[in-house]
């Protein structure tokens, strides 16, 4: 008989390898989904696994974009991705704006504002998800809002960019009445997104979601969205004084807006009707209408300190953010990663990234007191904070 030697097996991946592996699989995962609604269907896509008791990303767009257009610069950004390894990651497309959208009927009534927020505990009940961190812009910003108003117990936290939680006046009405008979629904869209410097200087990323808007968007479908945003109505939130009950946010939140951005007014006022112990204005230096796309770096480390600060996500385990803040911190991105910002006099944007790591601190130093004291570990006390 043959002797036969025994050699001790050894796994082709060790733990380590096993839980990286298992981590980018996660997050390969894709799933489209149109969730029935009283309110007609809801396009979902759900990007990675829920994990465990940790709440699940939930995005809304602003009108004129779709999940793609808006979040995917911000989503696909490196620094981002380390954060991701720990969130899945549901993107909410308003009925009719995803890719592909077939026409509605003549007939069909487009949902209201209201109505769209009603549709969201409905979306988490498909996903079996009990609560959510909530990211929305513009007209989703909105949204989201809303629901949390109504369902403060689904939200643990919201990133809200260019939100206006008023209704539109008589005046603005009036003038886009007037508009809309002579200006195209593009050129209204972009006056929504950016400011007269950015329209009148940066003609390349204009020209850019113009072609957007007129070619990847269903015009038709488009127009009702716009209708409904344009229809909405006053949040009715109030600041909370000691004593007394109040309608307004109860979860931490931060206000995002970028300081050349047509939203700044409405942003800080919306700031003034939130509890300033609970709510961070961060206002971007050097930065257009869309922050998510024009500096996703400085958005991305803000929404780290957001999330360590509500008690998700070691800070042990941030190290690749950490490195980047001194060798990317300042970058600059658009719609397709490369931004123009020839319009910015060089010595205004030197001054304005002197101070970004200062000034982020604020953020970071917000987060740290959360995960070391024994208070509650949602409350972020820093109030208004430029990078």
């Amino acid at each position: 008989m043959d002797d036969i030697q025994v050699v001790e097996s050894k796994p082709l991946l060790v733990d380590k390898d096993l839980q990286g592996l298992r981590e980018a699989v996660q997050q390969l995962v894709i799933k489209e989904h149109d969730v029935e609604t009283p309110h007609g269907r809801i396009h979902c896509t759900m990007k990675g696994v829920p994990k465990g008791d940790r709440p699940v990303i939930l995005t809304f767009h602003d009108i004129g974009l779709n999940h793609k257009t808006c979040y995917d610069t911000l989503f696909n950004h490196e620094d981002m991705h380390e954060i991701m390894q720990h969130f899945a990651v549901c993107h909410v497309d308003a009925p009719g704006q995803h890719e592909g959208a077939n026409t509605f009927s003549t007939g069909y009534e487009y949902p209201s504002m209201d109505q769209l927020s009603e549709t969201l505990p409905l979306i988490l009940k498909h996903f079996g998800l009990k609560r959510v961190v909530g990211m929305g812009v513009g007209a989703g910003a909105y949204v989201l809002a809303k629901f949390a108003v109504d369902y403060p117990a689904m939200v643990e936290g919201l990133v809200l960019i260019n939100i206006n939680p008023c209704a539109e006046g008589w005046m603005d009405w009036a003038a886009h009445k007037i508009t809309g008979w002579t200006q195209a629904m593009p050129d209204m869209i972009i006056s929504h997104f950016f400011g007269k410097e950015e329209i009148n200087q940066n003609h390349d990323l204009i020209a850019t979601y113009r072609h957007h808007i007129l070619n990847d968007m269903n015009q038709f479908n488009l127009h009702l969205f716009v209708k409904a945003y344009n229809s909405r109505r006053d949040l009715e939130i109030e600041r909370p004084v000691p004593g007394t009950i109040v309608r307004t946010l109860k979860c931490p939140s931060l206000l995002v807006v970028g300081d050349s951005s047509p939203a700044v007014d409405a942003v800080v006022e919306c700031n003034t009707k939130l509890d300033p112990t609970k709510t961070t204005l961060l206002k971007m230096a050097d930065c257009g209408g869309l922050p998510q796309v024009d500096q996703p770096a400085k958005l991305t480390e803000a929404f780290k300190y957001f999330i360590q600060g509500m008690g998700h996500i070691p800070a042990a385990s941030m190290t690749r953010l950490v490195r980047s803040r001194t060798a990317s911190g300042s970058s600059v991105h658009s719609f397709d990663g490369n931004r123009s910002r020839s319009h910015t006099g060089e010595g205004s944007r030197s001054r304005s990234h002197t101070g970004d790591h200062q000034r982020m601190r604020t953020l970071s130093q917000s987060a740290d007191a959360a995960n070391n004291s024994n208070v509650e570990p949602a409350v972020l006390k820093s109030t208004e904070v430029s990078c």
